[in-house]
C-alpha cells in the first residue's frame, strides 16, 4: 500500500517558497496546453469502469444537448474547458476541476498530472508577479502622467520623460518564425486605406528593458485590440503564452472583443484550446482569403 509523502520535520520551518499554490483562486488559464492535451488523453476515451469527459461534464452542469454537442468536437474535454471557463469565468479554477476529478474516483490522472499542473500555477504566478513589481500608474488628471522610470520611452515615438506616450489600435502577438506574416500584415493593414496603427515588438519596442511589463503595459494600456497569430510555432512560445493569457484576463469570454485569433498557417498539432470559443481569420481558406484583410481591418475599428 502506498504510504503519504514524508512532510517536513514538526520542529523545522517550512520555506514558504515551497508551499503549493491556493488551486481554488488560480483561473484556468494557468493550465497550458500540453497539460491540456494529456488531460484529454485520459478523458476522452468512452470507459465503462472509469469517469471520462461525459461524467465531467454533468458534474459541471452541462445538459443532455450541451453534451451530444460537445461530442461532435474533435477533443471533446478541452471543448469542456472551454465552455466552462465562458459560463463560468469567476468559479472555472484550477481547485475546483482537481476536487471533481478527486469526486469522480480518477486518482490516476491526479497521480500523473498533480505535479505539471502545480509548476504551470507557478509559472504563471510567476509571470504576474513580474508584472506587479512594475507598478503601473494611470496618468494623472494633471498630465503630469507619473510613470515608473521602465515604462517611459519604450517604444520608438515615446517620449523619453514619459510627457507623450505612443498608442497603438492593436497589439501584434506573434513569434519569430512567423514574422514574415506579420510584415504582410502590416502592410495591408498600415499602409492601405485602413490605416491602422499595429504594435510589432521588433519593429516598436526598444530594447533593454523586462518583456513581461512591457508586454503587459502595451496590451492593457496602450493598445485597443490584440491579434494573435497562430501557428504550430506559436504553441512553442513562452512569450506568446503570457501575452494570449494576460489579454484573456483582461477580457473574460472576449465579451470586450479585444481579442482576435488569427491562423497563418496550416497546423499539424490542434488549434489552442484556450481561443477555440473566439471567432478567428483563417488566412488558410483559399475560399475566404479575398475577405480576409477587411474583416481583420474592421475588427480593429470597432469601437
Amino acid at each position: 500500500m502506498a504510504t503519504a509523502p514524508v512532510g517536513p520535520d514538526p520542529g523545522s520551518s517550512p520555506s514558504p517558497a515551497a508551499s503549493p499554490p491556493d488551486f481554488h483562486a488560480m483561473p484556468m488559464v494557468a493550465l497550458n496546453y500540453s497539460l491540456r492535451r494529456r488531460l484529454s488523453l485520459y478523458l476522452n476515451p468512452r470507459a465503462a469502469a472509469a469517469a471520462d469527459w461525459t461524467t465531467l461534464a454533468e458534474a459541471l452542469g452541462c445538459e443532455y444537448l450541451e453534451i451530444r454537442r460537445l461530442e461532435a468536437q474533435p477533443d471533446p474535454t478541452a471543448a469542456l474547458l472551454e465552455d466552462w471557463q465562458c459560463r463560468c469565468p469567476g468559479g472555472a479554477t484550477v481547485g475546483r476541476l482537481l476536487d471533481l476529478l478527486r469526486r469522480l474516483g480518477r486518482d490516476d490522472v491526479l497521480l500523473d498530472l498533480s505535479g505539471s499542473v502545480e509548476e504551470d500555477c507557478r509559472k504563471y504566478l510567476q509571470k504576474k508577479q513580474e508584472k506587479a513589481d512594475q507598478p503601473l500608474q494611470v496618468p494623472a488628471v494633471d498630465s503630469s502622467a507619473p510613470r515608473t522610470s521602465e515604462l517611459m520611452g519604450i517604444t520608438t515615438r515615446d517620449d523619453p520623460y514619459g510627457n507623450r506616450t505612443e498608442m497603438f489600435d492593436a497589439f501584434i502577438c506573434y513569434c519569430q518564425k512567423d514574422l514574415q506574416f506579420v510584415q504582410e500584415m502590416i502592410r495591408e493593414l498600415e499602409q492601405t486605406e485602413f490605416k491602422l496603427k499595429l504594435c510589432v515588438f521588433d519593429r516598436d519596442v526598444l530594447p533593454g528593458t523586462c518583456v513581461w511589463s512591457i508586454s503587459g503595459e502595451l496590451i492593457e494600456r496602450r493598445c485597443r485590440r490584440m491579434v494573435v497569430v497562430i501557428s504550430d510555432d506559436y504553441l512553442e512560445s513562452d512569450e506568446c503564452d503570457f501575452q494570449t493569457k494576460f489579454a484573456l484576463s483582461l477580457s473574460p469570454g472576449a465579451r470586450l472583443k479585444r481579442l482576435i485569433p488569427v491562423k497563418c498557417k496550416t497546423m499539424k498539432n490542434e488549434f489552442p484550446s484556450i481561443l477555440r470559443f473566439i471567432t478567428i481569420c483563417d488566412y488558410t481558406n483559399p475560399c475566404t482569403k479575398k475577405w480576409f484583410w477587411t474583416r481583420l481591418a474592421k475588427s480593429l475599428m470597432l469601437p
